[in-house]
C-alpha cells in the first residue's frame, strides 16, 4: 500500500499543543507551527482499525498490560527492527517516557545529586531533573573526556542518555556506546537510555538498543507513540536490567503512583503498530528524509557557507546558525511577527545560535517553514 503523506490534516480545534497551544510559548495566535515533536500525519491505518474495533466493543474497564499480546509485540519489534532479543520479564509500563524517567531518578538518586546529560539537552530532561531538585550536569555531545569528568564527580548518580539524541538527531555508534557503558560502570553511575526516537533512521544509520550494553543499574525507556504519532493516547514501556530494581519500579507504580491500570487504547495502538505498522513507518521515514533533503538544498542555495546537513535520525532539523552571526531574539521577532511561523529557538535546549525545526509534516508545509526561515535569515544577515 502506498500511503499519502502529502494531504494536509487540519489539526486546529483538536486541543493539540503544536497548533492550538502555539500562543502559550510564542505569545501570538495563528502561527504556522514547527515546534513540539509530534507529526501532522494520521497514524497508520492498521492502528486506526484496531482502535475502532476496540472502541466498538464499548467497555473500557481496568486493564492489565502484563499479557502476551502486548509483551510479544514488543519482543517482535526489537527482534525484527533491531535484531535484538529482549527478556520480556524485565519490561515495565508507565504513562509516559518522562514519567518513567522521573520514577527512575527517584529510585537511583537523591535531591542534590548530579544527573549527567549530553548537551544540547531535550527540555523535558531539564524540567524533570530540575523539578526533582537534582543538579543537571552537561557534557558536550561527542566529548568523552568531558563526560567522564562529570560522571567521576562523587555525587553524580545517573546518566540520562538520549539515543538517538534529541535535539541533534545524532546516532550513537557501537564504539561510543561501549565507551559510555565502560565509563558509567567505572564510576558506578546508573544509565537511563531514552530511545523514543529510535525508529527514525536515515542514510543507513542503525540504532543499537542499550540492552546490548547495559550492566549494573540501567533502564531503557521508550514508546511507540512517537514513531506512529499517537502521543495523546499516552503509554510507554521500559526494560530494567536488574530484577530487584524491576520489582521496586513496579511496586512504586502500583502504590505511590497509583498506576496499576494502563490506558487500554494505548495498549491496542502499540500492539497494532508493532505487529503491522512497519511498512507504513518505512514509507514515512523515506518521506521525512525527503523533507530534510529539501531543507538542506534550500539552505545551501541561500547560504552556501552554512554547511548544514540532515540529521542521522528523526524529523527534527537542528540547524547551527552561528556562522551567520544572527541574534536569536531578532530572528524570533522576524519569524513570529513578519513570517508568522513558530520555530523552536536553540536557547530552549541550552544552545543559543541554533533553531530546531520540525519537518514531520506534509512537504508543502515543510517548504513554507523552510522558505520563511530563509527569508528571515536573509533580512538579518
Amino acid at each position: 500500500m502506498n500511503h499519502d503523506f502529502d494531504t494536509p490534516v487540519d489539526r486546529r480545534g483538536t486541543w493539540c499543543i503544536q497548533w492550538d497551544g502555539v500562543a502559550d510559548r510564542f505569545g501570538v495566535e495563528g502561527l504556522l507551527p514547527f515546534t513540539i515533536s509530534d507529526m501532522d500525519f494520521t497514524s497508520p491505518p492498521e492502528v486506526l482499525d484496531a482502535l475502532q474495533r476496540r472502541v466498538a466493543h464499548g467497555v473500557f474497564g481496568y486493564t492489565d498490560w502484563r499479557h502476551e499480546d502486548f509483551l510479544s509485540a514488543i519482543r517482535h519489534w526489537f527482534a525484527d527492527r533491531y535484531r535484538t532479543e529482549i527478556d520480556t520479564d524485565l519490561i515495565v509500563y508507565g504513562p509516559s517516557v518522562l514519567n518513567q524517567l522521573s520514577q527512575l531518578l527517584r529510585m537511583w538518586s537523591a535531591p542534590g545529586d548530579g544527573v549527567v546529560v549530553h548537551t544540547p539537552t531535550y527540555d523535558g530532561f531539564i524540567k524533570a531533573i530540575g523539578g526533582l531538585n537534582r543538579e543537571l550536569r552537561g557534557a558536550p555531545i561527542g566529548d568523552m573526556a568531558a563526560l567522564e569528568r562529570q560522571l567521576a564527580r562523587r555525587d553524580s548518580t545517573v546518566l540520562v542518555l538520549c539515543s538517538p539524541h534529541n535535539p541533534t538527531g545524532r546516532v550513537w555508534t557501537h564504539d561510543e556506546l561501549t565507551e559510555i557503558a565502560t565509563l558509567a560502570a567505572r564510576h558506578e553511575v546508573a544509565v537511563v537510555s531514552d530511545e523514543i526516537h529510535a525508529d527514525f533512521m536515515h542514510d543507513g544509520n542503525q540504532h543499537l538498543p542499550w540492552t546490548r550494553y547495559g550492566s549494573g543499574r540501567w533502564a531503557l525507556i521508550t514508546s511507540a507513540t512517537k514513531s506512529f504519532n499517537f502521543p495523546a493516547l499516552s503509554g510507554s514501556y521500559g526494560i530494567i536490567g536488574d530484577r530487584d530494581d524491576h520489582a521496586e519500579f513496579l511496586r512504586r507504580m502500583r502504590t505511590g503512583e497509583g498506576l496499576a491500570s494502563p490506558a487500554v487504547l494505548s495498549l491496542t495502538a502499540h500492539i497494532a503498530a508493532y505487529r503491522h505498522g512497519g511498512p507504513w513507518l518505512d514509507q514515512l521515514n523515506a518521506y521525512v528524509a525527503g523533507n530534510l533533503r529539501m531543507l538542506a538544498d534550500r539552505l545551501a542555495a541561500a547560504f552556501p557557507g552554512l554547511g548544514w546537513r540532515p540529521p542521522q535520525a528523526g524529523y527534527l532539523a537542528w540547524i547551527d546558525l552561528r556562522p551567520l552571526g544572527i541574534d536569536d531574539a531578532a530572528l524570533q521577532r522576524e519569524l513570529v511577527e513578519r513570517e508568522k511561523v513558530a520555530i523552536m529557538p536553540g536557547t530552549t535546549y541550552g544552545c543559543p545560535g541554533f533553531v530546531r525545526l520540525n519537518v514531520g509534516c506534509p512537504r508543502n508545509k515543510a517548504e513554507r517553514g523552510t522558505d520563511a526561515l530563509v527569508r528571515a535569515l536573509r533580512r538579518l544577515a
